[in-house]
């Protein structure tokens, strides 16, 4: 039978663009209440898409919530050159090369954000060549990710919003509902968490998020009097870097511990895996580098026998958690709907994971008009 070779392809072009996302209504979590963080009004994006002399086509993105944003432009556009004329297959060689271009900023933050999007382009790309979605040729374990809400469970929320939100949730086929506590009032942290538990029942699955908050002596008070709602998980209870106070909390604690969002490196959710600081690790791979790192520490969490429940980012992280070992969720935004074409389907709890090719987005013509500014690098 005679063989078959992949004619070599390489990367012509690519174009960064930076664009801001307005928030219909201002954002508060337990940040904003304590007085660290002013309400959110607007996400930043970094978007990458890169075309190659054979024609094709990969889209990526990362983002950053509050400040940050203009960084991720910059230093991107600083190290872009570096993949044009290189083979878009090999994503874990440039990779590295995108790293070492501009290793003087650092391993984490905002340098590996902006290779972020880049790394998740070429994902996309080799993707659709294939003719497959993402996480098929990654390898999927499963078709549909079971999924929970977020949007609706801020704390600039009333109650009865939240409770009003979270039937709209359930009844689109939405799993599970997340709501914020970490107020200054741990009191009135724990009449919402009742309020919303009496309403859902006991059956639906129902988590809370302190956003980092808590001190460790909180935490572990709020944690006990916590155990009585079965939630699926407390979120983020204490500093995100401080892997030993989670690692005893989780050891104290009957409910779950999940946290990771904030970290932005492997080598920082490693610290969290040799510790055992969490039952459910929640990566985000645009703040970890991309793709290729997030797969390195998905195997990490996965031998040391951790749940996976990506941040943010639904559209990149359903593929991801698909591909997962172990039964996943993935959290589910509405943030980001007026960015793309097509929209993710939810049913009987789950998110079902789209057929179409690569990641399966298109930027919304919106998306362009938000655009504040872009750069082409390459071959016109």
């Amino acid at each position: 039978m005679p063989s078959i070779t992949a004619a070599p392809d390489t990367i012509r072009r690519l174009t960064l663009s930076t664009l801001t996302l307005p928030l219909a209504t201002p954002i508060s979590d337990a940040k904003v209440f304590t007085g660290r963080q002013r309400p959110m009004t607007e996400v930043v994006f970094l978007f990458a898409e890169i075309i190659t002399a054979q024609g094709h086509e990969g889209i990526g993105f990362s983002y950053s919530k509050r400040a940050g944003g203009p960084a991720q432009y910059a230093h991107a556009k600083d190290v872009a050159a570096a993949v044009i004329g290189e083979d878009p297959s090999d994503i874990a060689k440039l990779n590295l090369k995108l790293f070492w271009a501009g290793a003087s900023v650092g391993r984490s933050g905002v340098a590996t954000q902006a290779l972020a999007a880049i790394d998740i382009a070429l994902w996309d790309l080799k993707a659709r060549r294939a003719g497959l979605p993402l996480a098929k040729l990654l390898g999927a374990h499963r078709d549909s990710v079971r999924t929970y809400d977020t949007s609706g469970g801020f704390l600039h929320a009333s109650v009865p919003e939240i409770r009003e939100r979270a039937d709209r949730s359930l009844a689109d086929g939405i799993g599970g509902i997340k709501i914020k506590v970490g107020l200054p009032d741990g009191a009135e942290d724990l009449r919402r968490v009742d309020a919303i538990r009496a309403h859902l029942g006991d059956d639906v699955p129902l988590m809370v998020d302190a956003n980092q908050q808590w001190d460790r002596r909180t935490a572990l008070r709020m944690g006990r009097r916590l155990e009585q709602y079965d939630l699926e998980w407390i979120e983020e209870p204490l500093d995100a870097e401080d892997a030993e106070g989670h690692a005893a909390l989780a050891r104290a604690l009957d409910t779950p511990i999940a946290t990771g969002e904030m970290l932005a490196s492997v080598r920082e959710h490693e610290r969290l895996i040799d510790a055992r600081a969490c039952d459910i690790i929640q990566p985000d791979a645009p703040r970890v580098g991309g793709i290729t790192p997030f797969l390195r520490l998905a195997a990490l969490a996965d031998h040391a026998g951790l749940d996976l429940a990506p941040h943010f980012a639904m559209e990149i992280h359903l593929h991801l958690a698909a591909a997962y070992p172990r039964e996943t969720w993935v959290e589910h935004f509405d943030w980001l709907d007026p960015l793309f074409e097509e929209s993710l389907e939810t049913r009987d709890g789950r998110m079902l994971v789209p057929q179409r090719p690569g990641l399966g987005i298109t930027l919304t013509e919106q998306a362009r008009a938000w655009t504040t500014d872009s750069v082409t690098v390459g071959a016109d």
